[in-house]
């Protein structure tokens, strides 16, 4: 590896190491178990969770566990985008250096996964409701994670972009299952 490239590896991980530590140092003076905040965020993640393990459909759990898990990838990864450049934050971190942990992980794919459940269920169009469950994280829950200081915009950031990612990951995440279905059902009647 050349020099350069090696110096600035160094540095870069030098950097990611302090700011790994103005994070905790962060977290435990804002975000710690002591704060009314956490224990929200706490709440509802566990909440989310439990709702989930009773509430799932068991004989298509592989089929919404996979969408689910799909949408929550889709939406880690635009939240850590967003984060690292500083197009939002959350004050608020269960984890300290996984700031957006409970919502990534729990409340928003759940949601998405009881509408694709329901969807299924009643042989309606996922695509058509999510437009109702995007306007409501977009323009009702976000707003009041706002109104609570749990989330910040920055750089012309607004509730219709966010709404737009919302859509976007159900569609990325929907078109991804029926593909993974397709080629299951393909492989099934290849044998058949």
């Amino acid at each position: 590896m050349p020099e350069k490239q090696s110096e600035d590896l160094s540095q870069i991980r030098s950097m990611e190491e302090g700011l790994t530590q103005v994070q905790i140092k962060y977290w435990q003076s804002f975000s710690d178990f002591d704060t009314w905040q956490l224990w929200v965020i706490i709440v509802m993640m566990i909440v989310s969770l439990v709702v989930l393990f009773i509430l799932i459909d068991k004989k298509n759990i592989l089929l919404l566990g996979f969408f689910g898990f799909n949408y929550h990838v889709w939406f880690h990864y635009a939240n850590a985008i967003g984060i690292k450049f500083a197009l939002w934050e959350y004050p608020y971190q269960l984890i300290p250096f996984l700031p957006t942990f409970a919502l990534d992980a729990a409340l928003v794919p759940i949601c998405y996964m009881f509408l694709y459940q329901w969807t299924l269920k009643h042989d309606k169009n996922i695509y058509l409701y999510s437009l109702l469950l995007s306007g409501f994280f977009a323009f009702i829950f976000k707003p009041i994670l706002v109104a609570f200081d749990y989330f910040h915009m920055f750089k012309g950031i607004n509730y219709l972009h966010l709404f737009l990612f919302y859509m976007l990951f159900l569609i990325v995440s929907k078109l991804i299952t029926n593909l993974f279905v397709w080629l299951q059902q393909k492989e099934y009647s290849n044998k058949t």
